[in-house]
């Protein structure tokens, strides 16, 4: 892949794209909802923009990025924040050596030029002046334009695009126009009491079988209970545990009690059976 390229003039420096280690361990149905939502029924046909909708550390990234692996694309992660300006999303100038402007394309951008796919990680954390930027990219135009570098860039027939969203209060509410531009929505939920125990020997393949059991328990209470808690939080659990039983010699009990105080907090040991 090219590091950078002309267009209207102007040397665009690309970013490249990222390879991780991030496996799916869950539901079939919801990679194929996702896939169904790229497709294209026929060559006068689009893409569509999806939203991955969950609570924070149910995986949605993760299954974003394997079902860019089942088309065979480069992934490129963009990480939204409150503080995401227009030109963070698009392109930034950036000073090199000797005064010189260099025009560098955010991981979106360069995924629209090289034809692969753009997870926009988290997006209702930016604000409408960011997502005004993507309008165009989101409908059937399929460009953006850069006033920093005044050039106008169209998305490669290749390039597709999802929004991860948070469940949480921590975010913005998406602008209608915007709304009605990222379709479908897709909810993933908690996994499964199998998926969350396969999830957990992935990340742990080290760890004592019988942590697992409790951890796994727990998190099925907390979601009976309608908490917050996420098998994110429940690899954290595990891991603390087992480094507290290595290094100090601590019982199984009591680590994992010491280990929901530390990572979740004291009002989930309800959720931790015989301890």
């Amino acid at each position: 892949m090219p590091d950078r390229i002309e267009l209207d003039g102007v040397d665009l420096f690309l970013s490249q794209p990222d390879e991780l280690q991030m496996d799916w361990v869950g539901r079939d149905d919801v990679i194929q909802a996702l896939l169904a939502a790229w497709d294209l029924v026929e060559p006068a046909d689009r893409p569509m923009n999806p939203r991955l909708l969950g609570k924070p550390g149910v995986g949605k990234t993760s299954l974003a990025y394997a079902a860019a692996m089942r088309l065979d694309r480069a992934v490129y992660i963009f990480q939204a924040t409150m503080d995401t300006r227009p030109e963070d999303l698009l392109i930034t100038p950036v000073v090199a050596r000797a005064g010189e402007i260099r025009y560098v394309a955010s991981s979106l951008v360069s995924a629209m030029i090289r034809g692969g796919v753009c997870i926009l990680d988290e997006g209702n954390r930016m604000s409408e002046k960011s997502w005004a930027s993507l309008a165009p990219l989101l409908d059937d135009r399929r460009y953006i334009e850069s006033i920093v570098a005044g050039v106008k860039v169209h998305a490669h027939a290749d390039f597709r695009i999802v929004a991860t969203m948070n469940d949480d209060a921590s975010t913005y509410e998406l602008p209608e126009y915007i709304h009605s531009r990222l379709q479908p929505q897709i909810l993933l939920d908690f996994p499964e009491a199998d998926e969350e125990r396969e999830i957990l020997e992935r990340h742990l393949p080290f760890s004592d079988a019988q942590i697992l059991d409790y951890v796994v328990d727990f998190l099925q209470r907390a979601h009976d209970a309608d908490e917050p808690y996420t098998v994110r939080d429940g690899i954290n659990l595990a891991r603390y545990a087992l480094k507290r039983m290595h290094s100090n010699s601590i019982e199984l009990l009591p680590a994992l009690r010491e280990s929901v105080i530390a990572v979740v907090g004291v009002d989930a040991i309800g959720y931790l059976d015989d301890v």
